[in-house]
């Protein structure tokens, strides 16, 4: 079983085109990244990546300087979001990320006032995801586009302020014994439910 998800060097002759990194060409490319975008510069994979994003974004509350960040946002890479915005703290754990920030559009807003501001501003639904009395069972929700969803710390989950901010809170139905799941894994099957309903 192959534990690398890298190739190696490119066999000559090199593909020829300006998406190609000479070095990776040379060396190999270690990312793991799909075959598609084997050999191509980071600049080219987010730019091909742009013709494709689905019309959702994402967004994390840092108040906390949470560590599930970085799952977040390679779950929004993998369901190739339009943007990440990071709400609060601008420095985060990027080792979770496995280096899909570069491919992604990320935003920090120093408050939640500031976030919401600009939600507005763009024309975007504010929909928290977070196990609230009250919330939406999401397997209920047919998600539009030009939705956000926003995801809270951690253990405190979504901020009063940002509460109040959202159209709707959704909550995602649980069978066992605990209370709640990681937020990086919500953020998954919330970014999942999203990605089927506008595809």
């Amino acid at each position: 079983m192959n534990e690398s998800p890298g190739v190696g060097p490119h066999p000559q002759p090199w593909p020829s085109g300006d998406n190609y990194d000479p070095l990776l060409l040379e060396k190999g490319d270690a990312r793991n990244v799909v075959d598609k975008y084997r050999y191509w510069t980071v600049d080219a994979i987010k730019a091909d990546l742009d013709t494709t994003r689905l019309p959702f974004e994402v967004a994390i509350e840092n108040f906390q300087h949470d560590f599930n960040i970085g799952t977040i946002v390679r779950n929004a890479n993998a369901f190739n979001a339009r943007a990440v915005h990071i709400i609060g703290k601008r420095h985060w754990n990027k080792r979770g990320a496995m280096v899909t920030d570069l491919y992604m559009h990320v935003h920090y807003h120093d408050s939640v006032e500031s976030f919401v501001t600009a939600m507005k501003n763009q024309g975007n639904a504010i929909i928290g995801v977070d196990i609230l009395p009250g919330a939406v069972p999401i397997d209920e929700v047919l998600f539009e586009e030009d939705t956000v969803l926003v995801f809270g710390g951690e253990g405190p989950g979504l901020t009063d302020e940002m509460q109040q901010s959202c159209r709707f809170i959704t909550k995602i139905n649980q069978f066992g014994s605990t209370r709640s799941m990681n937020v990086g894994v919500a953020s998954g099957i919330a970014m999942h439910k999203i990605a089927a309903s506008l595809t």
